[in-house]
């Protein structure tokens, strides 16, 4: 998962990274509420943990902004204001839960893990486009009765050109995404995992193609004929 915390107190962000780190999760964290939307608005991050207190811009603010312009990544606020018409306020700015400091890192784990669990109950745990299926329970792409594993990373890429579909999908946003914000792994390595599926798709027989629109990123397209 890609966690973006916002949160100006240095020593705090550290501490909560390393410990998502440790979990296997990539994560960035901006410490300036002026620079927080231009994070956001890359597109890249599966849980956002914003403090209502910064410098730049308040982290309400930031919350009813990205809500507005219809960005639905789920966001937990971490605040050291506890009063209940603080936490109302924050809810109702959109936010997906409100946890007051100081806090244990166990309670945070636990609101991100309940967080997901209701989340993922309202989606279908497969992917599919045209005549293709992705399983990413077991990482497994499916056309018909043929079935092919991938690798994490293959599953990843494939996982968000499948909830793209037709539409274009830019490739800076898929290197963040599969990568990192901060990777230094090289643009043509994407192009490397794409003629890997692209050998899978025609492994299974699949009418589903990975077309490339040049300077600007992939879609899926899909072959009726």
């Amino acid at each position: 998962m890609k966690i973006l915390i916002i949160e100006d107190d240095k020593d705090l962000c550290h501490a909560v990274s390393w410990q998502l780190q440790q979990e296997g999760n990539r994560v960035d964290c901006c410490h300036d509420g002026s620079e927080a939307l231009l994070y956001i608005r890359q597109g890249i991050y599966d849980l956002i943990l914003l403090d209502c207190m910064l410098p730049g811009e308040d982290g309400l603010h930031i919350l009813r902004d990205i809500r507005a312009e219809g960005n639905l990544t789920p966001v937990i606020i971490l605040s050291a204001l506890g009063e209940v018409d603080d936490r109302v306020t924050g809810l109702n700015a959109g936010a997906d839960d409100y946890l007051v400091k100081p806090f244990a890192y166990s309670e945070l784990a636990a609101r991100i893990t309940s967080l997901f669990r209701r989340k993922n109950a309202f989606e279908t745990p497969a992917l599919s486009y045209g005549d293709l299926f992705l399983d990413r329970a077991e990482n497994s792409l499916i056309c018909g009765n043929k079935k092919c594993a991938l690798s994490q990373t293959e599953s990843e890429l494939m996982r968000l050109l499948l909830q793209s579909g037709s539409k274009i999908t830019d490739r800076t946003v898929l290197l963040h995404k599969v990568w990192g914000l901060d990777t230094s792994v090289e643009s043509s390595n994407l192009d490397n995992y794409i003629y890997f599926l692209r050998k899978r798709l025609k492994t299974l027989d699949s009418r589903v193609l990975i077309v490339n629109r040049r300077g600007l990123g992939y879609h899926l397209e899909y072959n009726e004929e």
